[in-house]
Parts: structure tokens; C-alpha cells; sequence
């Protein structure tokens, strides 16, 4: 029993196997057994692997009956053996033959085998991150672009499109000369050169006020009024809609003064308008509904109670102020005193002045052998001055000014002290160079401080002034001090051997008291104070 296909069919009949003609060695073994088969046949079943057939008697269940070269096509057939091998099937069975043809078959594909081509790779799939678009250049395909590079390309176009009008109005007198085409009324780009641009107000109120902030920077010269009960603003300005003219309009709930202020900073335009009749507003607009552009001033905005508590406040205060206005006795003699104060200043600011730019021009001219001379060049006006100064402490006690007393006291007879006992009683001490320090450090701080106290007088207050008054003080106070100081260390050794102003206690003390230890202590509390 042996297995036989053809053509789809399969059967399993006894064959008798004979020798071929020789006419027919030429033709293929398929051939040969599709004509030996003298049973009908029956479909052969679809599978393709293994055989569907029972096996054969004495053979493995695993054994395949069905052939290679049987699986093959038809065209290709006749290549699976040639005639020469066909003569060997004579006296053989046809199980024989099989596994011969079907071992030279499987040869011959393994050999005539090609690779089959390798399918064509499909199309990339497009990677798409968060945040990204899509877009289409042109008729080209598509492609994924973040939206990051998006917005610096578009960056880019527009830095290059700005530059591009720049340099078109330089070279051609603007981006294009040619006169605008006229628009319709209707059309979209006259009703935006229609628009009126409305900046941000914002406005509080009190009982007697009300104030408007204008949220417009470098505003130049604004037009604001008030007819019938309406303000009307109008202003160049920087806003939200860039550098453009800005205008609004608002009717009052209440009629107000048409009078108004306003003030213009870098950042904004504060308007204060005031009103006929002090009491509280619902709001500020005659209409109920509230314009888009217009919202509480947050900064400024009280509560009607808490305004009605300010009020109060401001009313107390200004009845305090006049009651001790009240209390202060007129003066006939105010005018009388403000001359003499004025002139006192006067003359103490021209004797310092004086000693100031002597000892300044001497110093250019001589240098530093000025230091040695200018006691004997500049003391009749210092002991004029300092000797005048003995005013300030009769003022003081009388109350013309308000100097305290004490402190007065200290100067006064601080700087005698140096100039009379030190250095005028000491002929040694008038040819130090001490002296010119302490001279030119007492007049630069008089030459500051007197013309300060003359404007005083007459009610002018000079702010330069002022600053200087207060900051030269700093540093020239203590430079003074200490000159002083190097001063009474210079004349103690002098004054212990002279033994000037020393005295000796009476009997039975018998005790000589040097002056020397009178100006040890005054240096610890100079010091000290």
C-alpha cells in the first residue's frame, strides 16, 4: 500500500509498477504516477503538513507518506527529477521511488531557494510631546513642531519683520508711500480706528471728595473738566492698549464743584473733585450699572463709618490747633526781635567769614609756614567774635530764642577757655600750629551755621543749606575737640614750669595747687562730654 497524489487528489491503491515506455522516460515522475493510478480519486484534504491519510502498515504514525516535490507546483514539477533518474524506478516499489524523489526534490529547492525580498518598511509614526502642533509647511508633509520652537521662530519672523520696516522707512521714507486705499464706514478697519480706547479708573470717596485715579504713564498734557455735572478726560498716554489716546467720560450722581485738581506723576494722573454737598454717595455714577473701566480704589477706600471717623479726626485737630493759637499771647515786640536776632547772626556770620577766607588765601600762598603766624594775624577777630557769642547765652535766659541754656554755657566758656588761658596767656603756645586748626575748624563751622539762623528769622528755609549745616557739624566737631585737646597736652608741661595761675593754699596747709591739675581734668571731661 502505497500513498499517491495528483492534482489534488490522493488515494491509496496497490500499484503495479512496469517499465515505462521510452517515449516517456522524458516526462516527469508526477506525470508517470498520474498514470498508473487506475482508481477514481478523491479531494485530498487542505492541510499541508503532515499527512491526513492513515499511516502504513509496518511504518511509523509519524511517517510522512506525502513527498515534498508532491507539495510543489505544477510548472515547476518537470525540475524535481531528471530522466536519468526515472530508469531507476524499474523493479523497485513505488515507496521506494517516492523517498528518492522526494530526497532529490528537497535538494533541489534547498538549492534553488531564494530569499524572499523583505517587505517595505512601514511609514514613521509621527512622535508628538506634550504641548506640541502640528503644521503644514506648504504642500510638503507633515510634522509634529513644539510649540517652544514655535513661539521662537514666530519671534524671529517678527523681530525680522520690524527690522525690515525700519530699514524700508529709512531708505524709502516709510514701509509703503503709497496713499491708503479709502475704507467703507462699515467696514471692520474703521470701526478700530473708531474705537475709543478707555484707560482704568479707580476712585474712593469721602464726605467732602472724590478721588479718581487714571491708570495712564507719561501723560504730558492732559484735557480734564467738568461741564453739566460730567468729567471728561482726554490724554496721550501710555495704557493697557499700548501709546494711544484715551478718553472717558462720567456723569456724577451727585452734582459736584466744576472746579477740580489734579496731579500728574509718572505713573498715573490723580484727580480730586469736590463736592456740592457733603454727605455719602451710593455711588459714583448717575447710571446703575457700573462702566467695565471703572473699580474701587482699594488703596484709598474707607467704609462710610470709618470716613465719618476721619472727619472727626481732622475737625479735632484743627480745633486744638486754634485754641493753641489762641492761647499764645500776641507779641508787639516779634518784629523787633527778629531784626535784632537777624542782625547778631549777621555780624557774627561776616567775622567768621572773614577769619575763614584769610586763613584759606594765606594757606595757598604761604603753605605751611601760615600754621605758625595766625595767631597773630587772625586772634583781634576771634576775640571779637567769641567775646560777641556772650549774647547767645543772654538770649538763651531770657528766652528770645530756644536754646537751651546749658548747652550753651559749655561752648561758650569752652572755647574762651582755649583762646584766652591756653593760647593768649602762653606766648610759647601762640606760635604752635595747633592754633590754626582750631581757628580754621571753629569758623568753617560758624560760616554754616549763622547764615542758617538769619534765614530763620525771616521765615526762608533753604534746603541746601540746611543739609550742610547739619552734616558739616559731623565731622568738624569732633576734628575741634581734639585739637583742643592736643592744645592743653601742649601747655601743661609750660604751665608746670612757669607755674602760671598756680597759687598756694593758706597756713597750715602750706599746699601749691599748679594750674597744670586744673587742665588734666578739664581734658577727661572734654572727653567725657
Amino acid at each position: 500500500m502505497t500513498e499517491r497524489r495528483d492534482s489534488g487528489y490522493a488515494c491509496w491503491q496497490p500499484v503495479q509498477v512496469s517499465s515505462p515506455p521510452a517515449s516517456r522516460l522524458k516526462v516527469s515522475p508526477v506525470h508517470f504516477l498520474r498514470s498508473n493510478c487506475p482508481a477514481p480519486c478523491r479531494p485530498a484534504p487542505k492541510n499541508r503538513g503532515l499527512s491526513a491519510s492513515p499511516p502504513l502498515p509496518g511504518k511509523h504514525p509519524l511517517y510522512r507518506s506525502q513527498p515534498l516535490w508532491a507539495t510543489a507546483p505544477r510548472g515547476r514539477a518537470s525540475n524535481l527529477a531528471t530522466p536519468s533518474a526515472v530508469p531507476a524506478l524499474h523493479g523497485y516499489e513505488l515507496r521506494g521511488a517516492s523517498r528518492l524523489l522526494r530526497l532529490a526534490g528537497s535538494a533541489h529547492q534547498l538549492l534553488r531557494r531564494r530569499p524572499p525580498p523583505p517587505p517595505p518598511p512601514p511609514p514613521p509614526r509621527p512622535f508628538r510631546r506634550a504641548g506640541a502642533e502640528r503644521r503644514e509647511e506648504g504642500a510638503g508633509p507633515r510634522r509634529w513642531v513644539p510649540a517652544r520652537r514655535r513661539a521662537h521662530t514666530d519671534r524671529r519672523c517678527q523681530f525680522l519683520r520690524l527690522w525690515l520696516g525700519w530699514l524700508s522707512s529709512c531708505c524709502c521714507g516709510g514701509p509703503d508711500s503709497r496713499p491708503a486705499p479709502p475704507q467703507h464706514p462699515g467696514s471692520p478697519a474703521a470701526a478700530m480706528q473708531n474705537q475709543v480706547l478707555t484707560p482704568h479708573v479707580y476712585w474712593a470717596q469721602r464726605h467732602r471728595e472724590v478721588y479718581l485715579r487714571v491708570e495712564l504713564s507719561d501723560v504730558q498734557h492732559p484735557d480734564i473738566s467738568i461741564t453739566e455735572n460730567v468729567l471728561h478726560f482726554k490724554a496721550h498716554g501710555h495704557g493697557a492698549k499700548g501709546d494711544n489716546v484715551y478718553e472717558f467720560h462720567l456723569e456724577f450722581l451727585e452734582p459736584v464743584k466744576p472746579q477740580l485738581t489734579h496731579k500728574l506723576t509718572q505713573r498715573q494722573v490723580n484727580i480730586t473733585v469736590q463736592k456740592k454737598e457733603n454727605h455719602w454717595w451710593e455711588r459714583l455714577t448717575k447710571q446703575e450699572k457700573r462702566p467695565l473701566f471703572l473699580a474701587p480704589d482699594f488703596d484709598r477706600w474707607l467704609d462710610e463709618s470709618d470716613a465719618e471717623m476721619e472727619l472727626k479726626a481732622k475737625e479735632e485737630e484743627r480745633i486744638n490747633k486754634i485754641r493753641m493759637e489762641s492761647r499764645v499771647p500776641n507779641d508787639s515786640f516779634a518784629n523787633l526781635k527778629r531784626g535784632y536776632l537777624f542782625m547778631y547772626n549777621l555780624v557774627q556770620f561776616l567775622g567768621f567769614s572773614w577769619i575763614f577766607v584769610n586763613m584759606t588765601v594765606r594757606l595757598f600762598i604761604l603753605g605751611k609756614d601760615s600754621f605758625y603766624d595766625t595767631f597773630h594775624t587772625m586772634a583781634d577777630m576771634m576775640y571779637f567774635c567769641q567775646m560777641l557769642a556772650v549774647v547767645e547765652i543772654i538770649n538763651a535766659l531770657l528766652r528770645v530764642t530756644r536754646s537751651p541754656v546749658i548747652p550753651t554755657l559749655i561752648q561758650f566758656f569752652g572755647r574762651n577757655i582755649i583762646l584766652f588761658v591756653i593760647i593768649g596767656s602762653l606766648e610759647e603756645m601762640q606760635s604752635k600750629a595747633v592754633v590754626f586748626f582750631i581757628f580754621y575748624l571753629w569758623s568753617t563751622i560758624e560760616i554754616f551755621r549763622y547764615p542758617f539762623y538769619m534765614l530763620t528769622c525771616i521765615d526762608i528755609e533753604w534746603k541746601l543749606l540746611t543739609w550742610i549745616r547739619y552734616s558739616i557739624w559731623i565731622p568738624c566737631y569732633p576734628l575741634g575737640c581734639l585739637a583742643e585737646a592736643v592744645s592743653i597736652i601742649q601747655s601743661i608741661p609750660l604751665f608746670s614750669e612757669t607755674g602760671k595761675f598756680s597759687f598756694t593754699l593758706p597756713y597750715p596747709l602750706n599746699i601749691t595747687v599748679k594750674f597744670s591739675f586744673f587742665l588734666q581734668i578739664y581734658l577727661i571731661m572734654l572727653f567725657l562730654v
